[in-house]
This record gives structure tokens, C-alpha cells and sequence, in this order.
């Protein structure tokens, strides 16, 4: 299997093409397992198949590293898009690309012919308690009193395609990230388990934000995660429509637009080398 190894601000996926080659559908979570064990595997935060689609210029399919499917993936989504455009697959400025959480739309930042950013429009933030889904009390959920073991935190929820919960804190320590994230991930109030976002507020426009990815763990990057955290931001009162998110692998910049309600994520997308990957 010939693969390339890509990262939107440090959150790393191994990327198959498959427009070329094809890949037995029942091992697929096996794969991802295998290839994202960054000691017997290439390393990564999952496995990414960039496939045909009927409805745009390219399907993602994407596993997280524990071998469960995903619907989205912002900093994903964008690497799709390069990958799509500089490889030749479309050679377009603007990509539209179908998840699993719907086809989203690309703007392209292309330089000396190679993708170096992207814009996904990420289309409305789903607010609704039993769409996100979550158990939380309000709807929307917002600062909702969530009590994991001994502590209790005010929590919001928002769905971008996935779901997450977002909890401001002084700062976004390893207490909170590595040991209440993999907690909140299975909290019964979360049917589906849940993304979670711990957020230092520094102004209006401006957080620090650290993630446990549901399926993955602390991840360097998350752009659903960080537009959540925008939407979030807005309904609690603590940060304005556009921010700078600064995440450990990078920084995205986010925008939830009064216009069309839509939100719009910034940001890198690089690849990092190709190898073949020989099955045990």
C-alpha cells in the first residue's frame, strides 16, 4: 500500500490514495490501528482515505488511531484538499470535498503551484442537545454543570459533524487535558463519546487551547475542536466571532459568521514524506 504521511498543525494522518489503488473494506480499522502506533507503525493520529465521490471532487474517509470512524476532521480536511490539488487529482483553487458530515468547500492558498493553507467553510455548528448528541442539561448546552469523578466544571457543547465539549480553565494543564479528557471522552452524557476541549481565555480574540481527541488522545491539533471552541466562545460570552486559537503543533485562526452562520477555519496543511506500507 503506498501512502503519504501529512499534518495540518501537527495533527498527522496517514494518507491513501484511493483513486489508484484499493483497499480490502474489512481490515480498514485493523489498518488504522496499524499504521498510526508510533512504534510498530508509521505514526500518526489515524489513517485518512482519499476516495472517488459522485457529489464532489473527492471523498474523505477518515479512522481515528484506535480504529473507530470518524465523520470530520478540519485539519484533515485541509491535507485532503492539498493532496487532491497538488498531486493533480483536480487541479482547482477551490475544492469541494464530501465527508461523512457533508461536502464542505476549500479556498485554496496556493503557492508556486503547491497548496500551503486552506480555508474550509465548516458549514453551521449544530447546537441542539440531541444532535450534538449529549444528556447535558440546557439546549443549548451552555456552561452546563458536567461532574467527572470528584470535580465539577461548567461544560459546552457543540457539534461541527462530531461532537464536543468545551471547558474553560485557568490554564490547560496535563491535570486536566490527560486527566480528565480520557474521562470526559466516555461520560455517560455522551452516547457517542465526545471531544474535549480545555481553553485559556488570553482576550476577545485570542485562546490557548489543548485537546483529548475522542479515539486518539491528546492530539497537537484539532479544527473541529477549534471551531467549537469559537461557537463556544460566542454563546458563553468570553471571546468575540473571529479568534486565533494557538494549539501545541500550531496556530488556526477561526471565524463563526454572523452572515450565513457558518464557520470558517484557517490553516496549514504540509506533507511530510511517502513510503510503502508492507502488511504484517
Amino acid at each position: 500500500m503506498r501512502f503519504t504521511k501529512m499534518h495540518g498543525a501537527g495533527n498527522d494522518y496517514v494518507y491513501v490514495n484511493c483513486f489508484d489503488q484499493t483497499l480490502a473494506e474489512d481490515q480498514l480499522a485493523e489498518l488504522a490501528r496499524a499504521v498510526s502506533d508510533r512504534h510498530f507503525g508509521v505514526g500518526a493520529d489515524g489513517l485518512i482515505l482519499i476516495r472517488p465521490s459522485q457529489v464532489a471532487d473527492a471523498r474523505m474517509q477518515m479512522f481515528n488511531a484506535d480504529g473507530s470512524e470518524a465523520e470530520m476532521c478540519g485539519n484533515g480536511i485541509r491535507c485532503v484538499a492539498k493532496y487532491v490539488h497538488d498531486h493533480g487529482l483536480a487541479r482547482k483553487e477551490t475544492l469541494r470535498i464530501e465527508t461523512r458530515a457533508g461536502v464542505l468547500t476549500l479556498d485554496l492558498d496556493v503557492v508556486d503551484g503547491r497548496v500551503r493553507r486552506a480555508r474550509v467553510d465548516m458549514g453551521e455548528p449544530i447546537l441542539e442537545a440531541a444532535r450534538i448528541p449529549t444528556t447535558l442539561a440546557g439546549d443549548p448546552v451552555v456552561d452546563a454543570k458536567l461532574i467527572v469523578g470528584s470535580q465539577t466544571f461548567p461544560a459546552t457543547c457543540v457539534s461541527m459533524g462530531n461532537p464536543h465539549c468545551v471547558t474553560y480553565v485557568d490554564r490547560p494543564t496535563d491535570d486536566w487535558v490527560l486527566g480528565l479528557g480520557p474521562k470526559i471522552e466516555t461520560d455517560p452524557h455522551f452516547p457517542n463519546r465526545v471531544n474535549a476541549e480545555f481553553v485559556e481565555v488570553v482576550s476577545p480574540t485570542e485562546v490557548n487551547v489543548r485537546v483529548w481527541e475522542r479515539g486518539s488522545g491528546e492530539t497537537l491539533a484539532c479544527g473541529t475542536g477549534a471551531c467549537a471552541v469559537c461557537v463556544a466562545g460566542v454563546l458563553t460570552g468570553r471571546t468575540g466571532r473571529k479568534i486565533l486559537a494557538h494549539l501545541p503543533g500550531g496556530d488556526l485562526e477561526l471565524e463563526w459568521s454572523e452572515a450565513n452562520n457558518h464557520v470558517f477555519l484557517t490553516g496549514p496543511a504540509e506533507e511530510v514524506f511517502s513510503g510503502q506500507w508492507q502488511p504484517r
